[in-house]
Order: structure tokens, then C-alpha cells, then sequence
């Protein structure tokens, strides 16, 4: 029913996803490795490993894995969550939460998927006729402080 990316087991015996097209992921950040800072990709990317800052692969997948821990903003075509992410997501065709996924931040997309046992919190924001926005941050604004009718008329 849902679209997952497949799976295979590399020599090392690590896993490694495709792509829904079937393609391998050419790009993996390991398990071990740290990336701080801005990331800009013009291919597929898997996440095993820990990334700070910003992921922009705008024309292709972001797959987070399952060990992947991201404090990081991203923008894709498609990004998969199977690990966490702290940050605001942006998918221009669409964004997968899948069941092991934790997420804590903003989605814009035109399709949003969430499975069952999927961890949310944030906002989602889905319309198919309006190209979705860059990634922006609003000022400090707690969920308790403000209810979203007073924040449409303070804008």
C-alpha cells in the first residue's frame, strides 16, 4: 500500500536503500560520520550518519535512515524518514514518514505521508496547485502562546 524504498546488503553487510525508481543511492553520508553545515546534492542521498545545517537536493530523494539524525532543514524532490529529523522539510513532489520516523519541525508538500507508529510534531502544509515556499523559520512562537486563527491575523 505504501511506497518503500528497497533495501539491499552491501559486501560490508550494511544495508543500503533504493530509490522507488530502483536506482541506488550514490551518495551516503555513514553511520559514523558528522556533517556540519550546508549540503547541496545533485543525486540521491542516503543519511546513515548525523548531519547540522541544511540539505538541498531539490530535483532528487533524501532517504534518512533509520539511524539517521538530522538537526538540519531539508528541501528534495522526495524525502523518506526513517530516522530523525529536527528541522523544517520541504518536499516538491512529496514527504514519507515511515513507522521507525521521528520528526519535529514543519512539512510542506504536496503529498505527506505519515504511517502508522510515525512520529510527528509540527505543521503540515499540503496544496498541489502552489509551489512550495524556501524553507523559512517564523520568529519565536510557541504553540501555547498563539492559536492559528490569532497567528492568520497578526500576518
Amino acid at each position: 500500500m505504501f511506497e518503500k524504498s528497497k533495501k539491499s546488503i552491501d559486501q560490508k553487510g550494511e544495508l543500503i536503500a533504493r530509490a522507488p525508481d530502483g536506482q541506488l543511492f550514490k551518495a551516503v553520508i555513514g553511520s559514523t560520520v558528522k556533517v556540519v553545515g550546508q549540503i547541496t546534492s545533485e543525486e540521491n542521498i542516503q543519511i546513515d550518519g548525523t548531519v547540522e545545517g541544511s540539505i538541498n537536493s531539490e530535483e532528487h530523494e533524501v532517504f534518512v535512515s533509520v539511524s539517521g539524525n538530522l538537526l538540519a532543514d531539508v528541501r528534495a524532490h522526495v524525502v523518506v524518514i526513517e530516522g530523525t529529523v529536527k528541522g523544517d522539510i520541504t518536499g516538491l513532489e512529496k514527504v514519507v514518514v515511515c513507522q521507525s520516523g521521528n520528526v519535529l519541525g514543519n512539512i510542506d508538500a504536496p503529498r505527506v505521508t505519515l504511517e502508522d507508529g510515525a512520529k510527528f510534531k509540527g505543521t503540515i502544509e499540503m496544496d498541489p496547485t502552489v509551489p512550495p515556499a524556501p524553507n523559512m523559520r517564523p520568529s519565536k512562537v510557541t504553540a501555547n502562546s498563539v492559536d492559528s486563527g490569532e497567528a492568520a491575523k497578526s500576518s
